[in-house]
C-alpha cells in the first residue's frame, strides 16, 4: 500500500519524467516525488526542436511541459543540472550532484532517454559540427541556419532519418544549401522502406536538397578550427560550412548497466529490459521512454520506441505501475513529422522485411494519401500524409490483428472504420 511516508525518485527530466511526476500527483500519491534532471532547463518536449522552434515559429516558452512554478506548486522536488552517477539497489539510494547527495527511494523510475550517436571520423572536434537532441543544441542550430541562409552557406547532414530530413527542410526555409549523405538507397529506409522513402527524396529534391545515397562520411575537413568540406567513403568531397550528425540515438543505459539491471539485446534496440508493466529486473525499479525496451503483444517482439508519444504515454503508465495499479503497456507506436507543406502521422511498426506489400489509399503523386504496410492481409502500420483525422481508425486496424480486404483498404470510398470489424 502506497502511503505518505514513501519516496519516489525519477531520474531524467524529459517528457517521460515530467509526465510521470504529474501522474503520481494526479493519482493521489502524497509521498515525496524527487525529479532529477541533468539539464539546466525545466523539462521540455523534443519535437519542436527540429520543427516549429527550429524554424522560429514556436517560442522557447512553448516547449516546456509545465510552467516552472508547477513543480513547487505540486510539491515535486526538482533538481536541475544534476547528474545521477550511481544507484545502490541494496540500500535503495541514488547518488547525484557534484557533492554526491544521496536520496533514498521506495520506487525508482529511470527516464534517462537517449543521446545522439557520434560520428567516428576525423574532424568532429571542429566548431561547425552539430548534433540535435537538447534545447541548447536547437538554440545554437537556429543561429547557424539563419547565418547559412544569409551567406548562401552549405550544410551537410549525415543521415537521412527524421531528424536529418526535418533539419534539411528547416535549413532550406532559411535559405541554406543542403546536402544529405545517407548510406541507404533512400531516406527513411529503415522505417518506411524503399517504397515510401523515395517519395520523401522527391519532396526534398523539389525544394533544392541534394542527396548522396550509398555513402558515409569518412572525414570532416577544416582549417583554423572551422569546417570546409565533408568527404565520403566513395571519394566524394562536399563543400560545407557546417555538418549535422543525424545518425540516430543510443539509449542512455550506463546507469542501469552499472546497477546490474538487465538490458535488452541490440537486436531489439538495446535499452533497459522491462516487462509489460515497465518494471525492470528489480521489482522496485521501472524504466520508460526512449531508454526502455518493452514486450509488445501486437507485434510479438520487444520494442524500444524513441518517439514523443511513447514518452507522453510511457511516463504515466510507469507512474501508475509504481503505485501498484495493474498496467499492461501496449500502445500502438505513433509519431509525426512536418516537412515543408507535407504533414504526416505514422502508427504501428513495420521494418523492412516484415511486410508483404504496401497498400496506397489516395493519390501519392499529390502527396495526399494513406499508406498501409500489410502482411497476409493484416495491417502492421499506417502513415497518413496530408490526410487528417484517421489516426484512430488506423490504430484500430493495427490493434485488431485481423486480415482485411486490401482492395477495400485501398479504396478511399470505403470508410476505414468499417474494415477489420
Amino acid at each position: 500500500m502506497v502511503d505518505a511516508d514513501q519516496t519516489f525518485v525519477i531520474v531524467g527530466g524529459g517528457l517521460t519524467g515530467a509526465k510521470a511526476a504529474e501522474t503520481l500527483r494526479a493519482e493521489g500519491f502524497t509521498g515525496r516525488v524527487i525529479l532529477i534532471c541533468d539539464e539546466r532547463d525545466h523539462p521540455y518536449e523534443r519535437p519542436p526542436l527540429s520543427k516549429g522552434y527550429l524554424l522560429g515559429k514556436d517560442t522557447r516558452e512553448s516547449v516546456f511541459v509545465h510552467e516552472p512554478a508547477w513543480y513547487a506548486q505540486n510539491d515535486v522536488e526538482l533538481h536541475l543540472g544534476q547528474t545521477v552517477d550511481a544507484i545502490d539497489r541494496v540500500a535503495k539510494t541514488v547518488r547525484f550532484g557534484d557533492d554526491g547527495t544521496l536520496a533514498h527511494y521506495d520506487k525508482l523510475l529511470l527516464a534517462t532517454g537517449a543521446e545522439p550517436r557520434r560520428l567516428d571520423v576525423p574532424g568532429t572536434d571542429l566548431a561547425g559540427v552539430h548534433h540535435l537532441r537538447r534545447l541548447a543544441h536547437a538554440e545554437r542550430l537556429k543561429g547557424v541556419l539563419a547565418a547559412l541562409g544569409r551567406d548562401n552557406g552549405h550544410l551537410v547532414i549525415a543521415g537521412g532519418g527524421w531528424i536529418g530530413l526535418e533539419v534539411a527542410a528547416a535549413a532550406r526555409e532559411y535559405g541554406a544549401e543542403v546536402t544529405v549523405v545517407e548510406p541507404e538507397p533512400t531516406p527513411l529506409h529503415g522505417v518506411l522502406g524503399p517504397e515510401l522513402g523515395a517519395l520523401f527524396a522527391d519532396l526534398h529534391r523539389e525544394h533544392g536538397v541534394r542527396f548522396h545515397f550509398g555513402a558515409r562520411l569518412t572525414e570532416i575537413v577544416g582549417q583554423d578550427g572551422m569546417v570546409l568540406a565533408a568527404r565520403t567513403d566513395d571519394g566524394e568531397e562536399h563543400p560545407a560550412h557546417d555538418v549535422l550528425a543525424a545518425i540516430g540515438a543510443a539509449p542512455r543505459t550506463a546507469l542501469a548497466e552499472a546497477a546490474g539491471l538487465e538490458l535488452a539485446d541490440r537486436a531489439h534496440g538495446g535499452g533497459v529490459a522491462v516487462d509489460a508493466s515497465l518494471r525492470t529486473s528489480d521489482p522496485d525499479v521501472y524504466a520508460a521512454g526512449d531508454v526502455a525496451s518493452f514486450p509488445h503483444g501486437l507485434f510479438d517482439t520487444r520494442l524500444r520506441v524513441e518517439h514523443w508519444a511513447n514518452a507522453l504515454n510511457g511516463g504515466p503508465a510507469a507512474a501508475r505501475a509504481m503505485l501498484g495499479k495493474a498496467v499492461s503497456y501496449d500502445r500502438v507506436p505513433y509519431f509525426f513529422s512536418d516537412q515543408y507543406d507535407l504533414g504526416m502521422e505514422y502508427s504501428g511498426w513495420a521494418p523492412p522485411g516484415s511486410y508483404d506489400e504496401v497498400v496506397i489509399r489516395g493519390d501519392a503523386g499529390k502527396r495526399e494519401f494513406v499508406a498501409f504496410w500489410v502482411k497476409e492481409g493484416r495491417v502492421l502500420a499506417g502513415m497518413n500524409v496530408n490526410v487528417w483525422d484517421v489516426t484512430e481508425p488506423i490504430q484500430k486496424l493495427i490493434a485488431s490483428r485481423t486480415a482485411v480486404d486490401t482492395e477495400a483498404l485501398a479504396d478511399p470510398h470505403v470508410p476505414l472504420d468499417t474494415l477489420g470489424a
